[in-house]
């Protein structure tokens, strides 16, 4: 049954809800179109006149996650200022996203892509490597402006951080939740960063 306050919403974004909510709640069940009607309110044919297709569900909360995790790094850009600074508000905000959307944690890590479309995890993959060049842009910013040392391995850092907030969040699915992809993350980020200095400061008298 269907409360009233998500009669007020629009039909998509109810479904989208349902979806984002089986995820959830039954990690490892098959998600089906009639179940998604089921918890909506609506017939499976009401449903595809909003989606043509599962795939189209998946992607639809793939486009949410990028809009809002892609709008919200161009406030870092446009606020902070230093290269690890936004680095650490860029993984902040990743691992905040996770945290307050379990569900759609088990699309972005690809849990819940297997058997479904193989585009969507294309299109996943597109995301994350979106975000990992992101973290490039800042660190070679950081260069330029002295805050990294100019050999830095740009390259391996990057990937180094996405790494380890992918393997953050890949906990949360593991742990079904209860792990939440935060903890200790205030207290490791100034332990990578002192790890990655050091590094490159031996790498700078390596080849001095």
């Amino acid at each position: 049954m269907v409360n009233a306050n998500a009669e007020k919403k629009p039909r998509r974004q109810q479904i989208l809800e349902a979806l984002a909510g089986e995820l959830e709640t039954s990690p490892g069940a098959p998600i089906t179109t009639a179940g998604l009607a089921r918890a909506v309110g609506i017939s499976e044919a009401a449903l595809y006149r909003h989606f043509p297709s599962k795939a189209k569900m998946f992607e639809a909360l793939i486009e949410f996650s990028e809009e809002t995790i892609f709008g919200l790094i161009t406030r870092i850009q446009n606020e902070e200022t230093g290269a690890l600074s936004r680095c650490e508000k860029t993984l902040k905000l990743i691992l905040g996203f996770s945290s307050r959307n379990p569900g759609i944690t088990r699309i972005l890590i690809g849990d819940a892509l297997v058997g479904e479309n193989q585009r969507l995890r294309v299109r996943v993959n597109q995301f994350n490597e979106r975000i990992e060049t992101q973290i490039k842009q800042f660190l070679r910013e950081g260069v330029m402006h002295g805050e990294l040392p100019a050999n830095s391995q740009i390259s391996a850092i990057a990937n180094l951080i996405i790494s380890v907030a992918e393997g953050r969040m890949s906990q949360y699915v593991r742990s079904s939740f209860n792990r939440n992809p935060m903890e200790f993350w205030d207290q490791q980020w100034p332990i990578m960063m002192a790890c990655i200095a050091s590094e490159s400061e031996d790498l700078a008298l390596a080849v001095s």
